[in-house]
């Protein structure tokens, strides 16, 4: 206190100082200022002339010393690292974590066989060509499309891809338990690959069938519905979309769901939600005209819930431009990783999830540039992080990585067929045909895959998730302080 005193006691003093002085000063200054003026101007002509040559002089030194040195993004700090250095989006990190518990052992035949088990059909690949050993049948054609996209990489980048043999699940759920592996005397883990993954599993994570269309219910291949949907978000603007939480889809495949339609408007409750119920088999009947995803566009929110494990209905509802309300879920896919609450969506509780929508809506109606520039986010990850150029780059990169951890040489099996793009399309037909038409890749990349980015460092993959937790921790507190409010109010 002493120290600010004299602090404050100087600066007293040194104001009335300044004020006898500039009294003084003033009237010198208006005889001279008009001169000053004229000669001030020419003196900052030939400064700002003088730095300019300098720099020049300094630039051409640099580049003749050390060619190249200047980074573009140093002399355009505007331009991105990726649109600069073609490097991947985040989410490839994943790629090296997914394959983490292999990194010092490698990869021997004789975890591959013992992952036969979990398998739908394992998939060889030697010098370009695919061959396929199907083991059991998968649900609907998974099976079919999964092996479609990945004749579809080997169009896109011809003699790229290296001889390698892989083993893949088709169901919903992860299969390889990492309980099962854990321990001083636990054997290594099988290799799976599999569309999603949990914190309890290992299975190796790879972009699902529906990229390449979803012939059942009539999803198109990802690029085509992409478009659709970036169509219908135009013909409903968000501030013009029905201002409730909107979901549709079928409610009998998980408790999640079921428990969901809980959150429908009644007499009594008044959730802000429009939930419905999707019948396939009389869509199927009535031709798909109620089922359109292009056409559900329509409302501020979207609700995205799991079934029996993730669902692929995930990308469709975030590529919106609706504030996507995510009911916390336990399965990830191997972009969804990355997703940042409150950045491109709205978290919500699993047990608390009719009181954590209606807030969120509620919130949104009141906060609407916030509550758009979120669903924008998500919308713009999903046209920009994930078009179909990264969905192959990450096979690509995916593929290559589980390639250099084996320590066999692939070999084609005996009950193992020959597939090729033009044969497995010629044996589908309506929507299946059609749809591996529109999704067949047609020529050849002019362009190398992205840049793969490192690992993550420990430390930046802890305080990922640690950030995550605390924006889900404001969400709640802040909920809480409404409902609060509202009681006592």
């Amino acid at each position: 206190m002493e120290n600010i005193g004299a602090f404050l006691g100087f600066w007293e003093r040194g104001a009335q100082k300044r004020s006898n002085f500039e009294e003084t000063a003033s009237r010198s200054v208006k005889r001279w200022a008009s001169t000053t003026v004229f000669l001030s101007f020419f003196m900052i002509l030939f400064i700002g002339s003088f730095l300019y040559w300098v720099n020049v002089i300094l630039f051409v030194v640099i580049q003749s010393v050390f060619p190249g040195s200047l980074l573009r993004e140093e002399i355009f700090a505007s331009k991105s690292s990726e649109e600069s250095l073609g490097e991947c989006p985040e989410y490839f990190r994943w790629i090296h974590k997914d394959l983490e518990p292999w990194k010092h052992t490698g990869i021997s035949r004789e975890m591959l066989e013992r992952a036969k088990a979990h398998a739908q059909f394992r998939l060889v690949i030697i010098n370009g060509d695919a061959y396929v050993e199907k083991y059991k049948n998968a649900y609907q054609t998974r099976d079919v499309f999964t092996v479609w996209g990945i004749l579809q990489l080997l169009r896109l980048y011809p003699g790229k891809v290296p001889d390698l043999e892989l083993m893949f699940s088709c169901g919903d759920r992860p299969v390889v338990k990492k309980r099962d592996y854990e321990g001083a005397n636990s054997t290594s883990p099988p290799p799976v690959f599999h569309y999603c993954g949990d914190q309890e599993s290992l299975d190796i994570v790879f972009p699902d069938w529906s990229f390449w269309g979803w012939a059942e219910t009539n999803i198109r291949p990802w690029n085509s519905i992409l478009e659709d949907i970036k169509e219908g978000n135009k013909r409903t603007k968000w501030i013009n979309r029905a201002p409730y939480a909107y979901w549709k889809g079928n409610p009998y495949v998980s408790i999640a769901r079921e428990d969901l339609m809980k959150c429908n408007v009644t007499d009594k409750y008044q959730w802000k939600t429009r939930l419905y119920v999707q019948d396939w088999h009389k869509e199927k009947k009535q031709g798909f005209e109620k089922s359109k995803l292009a056409d559900q566009c329509t409302h501020r929110y979207k609700i995205y819930v799991e079934g029996q494990a993730w669902s692929v209905s995930e990308k469709y509802i975030l590529a919106c431009d609706s504030m996507t309300l995510l009911i916390e879920p336990k399965y990830y896919d191997f972009y969804s990783r990355s997703l940042v609450p409150l950045q491109h969506y709205w978290p919500v509780r699993t047990a608390r999830k009719c009181r954590d929508i209606k807030f969120a809506v509620e919130w949104g109606n009141t906060h609407t540039r916030q509550a758009r520039a979120i669903g924008r986010a998500g919308s713009r990850y999903m046209q920009e992080k994930l078009k179909m150029k990264y969905v192959y780059d990450y096979m690509f990169h995916l593929l290559i990585e589980y390639a250099k951890l084996l320590k066999f040489e692939p070999r084609i099996p005996n009950e193992g067929k020959k597939v090729c793009a033009q044969k497995l399309a010629s044996s589908q037909n309506g929507l299946g045909k059609r749809f591996m038409v529109e999704s067949m890749v047609n020529s050849s990349s002019e362009t190398l895959p992205c840049t793969m980015p490192p690992p993550f460092e420990p430390l930046s993959l802890e305080a990922f998730f640690e950030n995550n937790e605390m924006i889900k921790r404001q969400v709640e507190m802040r909920e809480k302080d409404s409902w609060e409010s509202l009681k006592f109010g």
